[in-house]
């Protein structure tokens, strides 16, 4: 019997099913152990002894590593098979070292798909532990603990701010600077001229584009109305010019540009994006085989392997034509690429979103389908358009629009660009015509401040600066909701009080996690121990000494955000009351805490009756208010009587649930 460790439960049965019998086949579910909290600082690193990490197993993964370790006892071989980046490496050195197995020796498999064919290639070609690429995870590791621990422990103190790090500070600075201009902006007056005209059967609002040959710039309304009194009451078409466009294809997606097309197309969350095509890439259901839809998900790369583009050129040839073969596109990738792995691309073409739509879940279908139609569009011929532009005149008065007529629809058969702008029809309409305005007018505008980020665009900006990698755009996010650091709008993303004031001060005293080509930098710096042409103990001594003056002297001049009073006594020890912000939100209580413990109790709403009666007890019915405000109908005696009235959701199935559910009643509304 052969061992496999891979990393998930569910890309276990995929591979069990392309194995067989002779391999057993489990998951680690991640890391099994950290850095400690023990030593100095609770940092788990012995700073003294070359920075020698101290790792211990995570409470919860105990239970994995002993299963795996039974196994690996009565097995001839152990074959590790954790993803192909840097945390994969890392999770395969820390199995190899809990273990006890010869690093030197032991099989490691790296696979960018889970298909039969490219895990039997692993399996006959396995490789050894990278350890460049393991000491590199591992600073990371060390590094983001040191800052995580020592900065996030002075922001705690000073300002009562959860975290910071290095890449979620330089983040959120980005976010907080362009809030600050939004906040800022101060609108300014403009007009506009305006001109109905009926084209082709279809009236079409047309705004002046051109005076005298120069762009329309109209400040104020005595400037609109002078303009307005040149119009006339036609529009004759002065010139049509006429060309040529070609649209290539954009190139198959790479982590950041899938989260970016998911989130304009289909109004995913980074974190949704993750999730789905992680769960299409691990493996899903096929029939009665167990497939992997697309290749591995955190990648910086817009390369395709040979095969695919072999393969994907004969489908695209049978299914739309040999004219719609086009030439290999990709995108100018940066030194830091990784260039080991290939675009997210489908493990199949004959793999079609139709055929296997019944098989995936709404979001899987749909992101699918995405990726699919995109990658296969890359390899595509250039779309060709004939694009018109009609120059109406009114004596100096110019109004533009534009036409296009399609030649050739290319890539866009499969895959269409969003907003391509609006086109008219100009059949008929030659040089020398005259239309009539039916209705002409000035309308006074002001300009607007800039649209506040989405997800997307905070993605694209942290790849554009250079900050972060593929596997932690979406959990950079993430933190910096979960800091309540930025929220979500209607707006947009907007950075909360907390996250303008942790920004500022953090900008303030260590300027360098808040300058994206200082991070962008370390980032680089940390790929030179990858690329074994950089030292592991030479970074972090160069990093750790200063960065420790700086928290030292940070510490004794940096001021601490003062206390907010309420004005109110405490009626233990008649120090003034202060609000406190804890893990359930804000609260009031005794500003000499630990000495007084006093709490202010908030008064809960009285239950309100209904006029109904209990189906289960017959009492009162009454509407309660949990802990979020929200209201609910249930029983007046309880916790007696666990009933909540049902609104056609679940309801709570025992009095142990009964409070959770109080507590929790947005689930069901």
């Amino acid at each position: 019997m052969k061992l496999v460790i891979v990393e998930s439960p569910k890309k276990s049965e995929t591979f069990r099913r392309y194995l067989g019998d002779d391999f057993v086949v489990l998951a680690t579910q991640g890391h099994l152990r950290d850095l400690a909290t023990s030593g100095k600082g609770g940092l788990g690193i012995d700073i003294e002894n070359d920075f020698r990490p101290n790792y211990k197993i995570m409470e919860k993964k105990s239970g994995i590593f002993e299963a795996i370790l039974a196994k690996s006892k009565k097995a001839e071989e152990v074959i590790l098979a954790t993803d192909p980046d840097r945390e994969g490496e890392a999770i395969a050195w820390h199995l190899a070292d809990m273990l006890k197995l010869n690093i030197a020796k032991t099989k490691r498999l790296e696979f960018h798909e889970i298909t039969r064919e490219s895990i039997t290639h692993a399996i006959e070609n396995p490789r050894h532990i990278d350890m460049n690429l393991v000491n590199s995870q591992e600073t990371r590791r060390i590094l983001d603990r040191i800052i995580g621990f020592r900065l996030s422990s002075l922001l705690q103190k000073k300002l009562k701010s959860p975290s910071a790090g290095r890449v979620q500070s330089a983040t959120l600075k980005m976010i907080a600077d362009h809030e600050s201009e939004v906040v800022n902006f101060v609108p300014k007056e403009y007009w506009e001229i305006l001109a109905k005209v009926t084209i082709c059967d279809q009236e079409t609002t047309f705004k002046l584009s051109k005076i005298a040959g120069k762009k329309a710039t109209i400040e104020d309304r005595e400037s609109a109305e002078t303009i307005l009194a040149k119009l006339g009451d036609v529009l004759s078409v002065e010139e049509l010019i006429t060309k040529m466009r070609i649209v290539s294809s954009k190139p198959p997606f790479k982590t950041s540009t899938l989260q970016q097309e998911a989130y304009n197309r289909l109004g995913f969350s980074t974190t949704k994006t993750a999730s789905v095509a992680q769960s299409l890439y691990e493996g899903v259901k096929i029939g009665d085989k167990q497939e992997g839809l697309i290749t591995y998900t955190r990648t910086d790369s817009t390369k395709l392997s040979d095969t695919y583009i072999a393969r994907a050129r004969a489908y695209i040839s049978e299914t739309f034509g040999p004219e719609y073969i086009g030439h290999v596109k990709q995108e100018k990738g940066s030194r830091l690429d990784q260039d080991a792995h290939e675009a997210i691309r489908p493990t199949s073409n004959h793999m079609t979103p139709n055929s296997i739509s019944k098989h995936l879940s709404y979001d899987q279908i749909r992101l699918y389908r995405l990726i699919y139609n995109r990658s296969l569009a890359s390899l595509m011929s250039d779309a060709k358009e004939e694009v018109t532009t009609a120059i109406l005149r009114s004596g100096n008065l110019e109004f533009h629009f534009d036409t296009k007529k399609v030649l050739f629809d290319g890539h866009r058969k499969l895959y269409e660009d969003i907003d391509e702008g609006e086109y008219l029809c100009v059949q008929n309409v030659k040089k020398g015509d005259v239309f009539k305005i039916n209705q002409k007018e000035k309308v006074q505008k002001f300009t607007t401040p800039p649209p506040r980020y989405s997800e997307a665009k905070i993605v694209q900006m942290m790849e554009e600066a250079g900050i972060g990698r593929p596997s932690t755009y979406a959990s950079t996010i993430r933190l910096l909701y979960s800091r309540d650091y930025i929220k979500k709008t209607s707006e947009g993303i907007v950075t909360t009080e907390q996250g303008m004031l942790t920004a500022k001060v953090i900008n303030k005293y260590f300027p360098e996690f808040t300058d994206v080509n200082f991070t962008a930098k370390m980032e680089s710096d940390l790929d030179q121990i990858q690329f074994g042409t950089s030292h592991q103990l030479d970074f972090l001594k160069g990093f750790y000494y200063p960065f420790e003056e700086k928290i030292k002297n940070a510490n004794l001049i940096m001021y601490k955000q003062p206390e907010i009073q309420t004005g109110e006594k405490c009626p233990r020890c008649g120090s003034p009351l202060i609000k406190k912000s804890g893990k359930h939100g804000e609260f009031t209580a005794c500003s000499s805490f630990p000495k007084c413990t006093y709490i202010k109790r908030v008064e809960k709403p009285k239950a309100e009756p209904t006029g109904e009666l209990c189906p289960k007890c017959k009492s009162p019915l009454v509407i309660r208010t949990n802990s979020k405000g929200e209201k609910f109908i249930g029983c007046s005696t309880y916790p007696k009587c666990d009933y909540v009235k049902d609104d056609g959701h679940q309801k709570p199935k025992s009095k142990r649930t009964f409070h959770k559910f109080h507590a929790k009643k947005k689930n069901i509304n």
